[in-house]
């Protein structure tokens, strides 16, 4: 049986943990149907004279934890030969990323993409939130000092996050407004989101996956003593859990509104009810937890319905 050829835009292949990364399980399962993967970071992308061209290392992926990834030879790949591309690169969401897309867009129609290199512009992970925001927190988006400060005089405990940051990075819990910061802030990331603090955090938020339009499963990520921050890169530990009717009727609306912006895989996050505001489109995670915890291989589901 002939090749198949799986092209993973990835970040730096030395920071993957095999115990956790979504990127690396599917991986595993596209090799079990006979794929081979080759694996490039965003700097190695080009655009030569018409083609998309990437300077690639082709992999072998095993479940061996004392050599998981095996590199096979370098080799400068035109893009076009994939039958799937994966975006998997971290964000932040910057204009390198952007670029990569735009670069990708070129091959789209003839190759296909996971996520679509065109939506992920369109579907910015927390701008995007705009559009659903009664089933936020309280939240602003802005770096308006006066409408700041009047935010906090509502809400007292206020979250910051970057806009186009990720994995919990530079996410604070400001007890008060706090003026210098703030402008540091603000000098750093330009628009910031501020979010109504929901103390319930500290017994975990949830994480529902979302597949081809479809609610595929969901995890509890319970922060470390002492944290907000429910990322497992942050030290959070998962369980497994149900997500209720009212998660669901809002979990449907937003995987209905990605399936429209040709959106594949994505993950959402809830804390007491709260939809809180990050669409993760880029490179969603939690796959091989949800299997350690359920036995639900999911990256089936994913391959099956490409």
């Amino acid at each position: 049986m002939k090749k198949k050829i799986l092209t993973i835009q990835g970040s730096s292949l030395k920071k993957i943990n095999i115990e956790t990364d979504t990127t690396f399980f599917l991986g595993l399962e596209a090799q079990k149907r006979n794929y081979d993967i080759y694996y490039y970071e965003p700097n190695d992308l080009s655009f030569v004279n018409g083609k998309v061209k990437a300077t690639c290392f082709k992999v072998q992926f095993n479940n061996n934890k004392k050599k998981p990834i095996e590199i096979i030879r370098k080799v400068n790949l035109e893009l076009l030969k994939s039958n799937l591309l994966l975006i998997r690169n971290e964000p932040p969401f910057n204009q390198q990323y952007i670029n990569t897309t735009f670069i990708l867009e070129h091959i789209s129609k003839r190759v296909k993409i996971i996520n679509d290199p065109k939506s992920l512009r369109e579907v910015p992970e927390k701008l995007f939130s705009i559009r659903l925001a009664k089933y936020m927190p309280p939240t602003l988006i802005s770096e308006d000092l006066a409408e700041i400060r009047k935010f906090f005089v509502k809400n007292n405990k206020v979250v910051i996050k970057p806009i186009d940051s990720y994995s919990g990075n530079d996410v604070q819990l400001f007890h008060k407004f706090n003026k210098p910061k703030i402008k540091k802030y603000i000098k750093k990331y330009n628009h910031l989101m501020f979010q109504k603090f929901i103390p319930q955090i500290s017994k975990g938020d949830k994480r529902v996956f979302i597949i081809n339009g479809k609610i595929k499963g969901a995890i509890s990520r319970l922060p470390k003593k002492g944290s907000i921050l429910s990322n497992m890169s942050k030290g959070a530990s998962a369980k497994k859990i149900e997500i209720n009717k009212h998660e669901t009727m809002i979990s449907k609306i937003v995987a209905n509104k990605l399936k429209k912006q040709n959106i594949y895989f994505a993950g959402i996050d809830f804390i007491q009810g709260k939809l809180i505001g990050d669409i993760n489109v880029t490179s969603p995670t939690g796959l091989k937890t949800y299997y350690d915890l359920t036995g639900i291989n999911l990256a089936v589901y994913f391959f099956d319905n490409l």
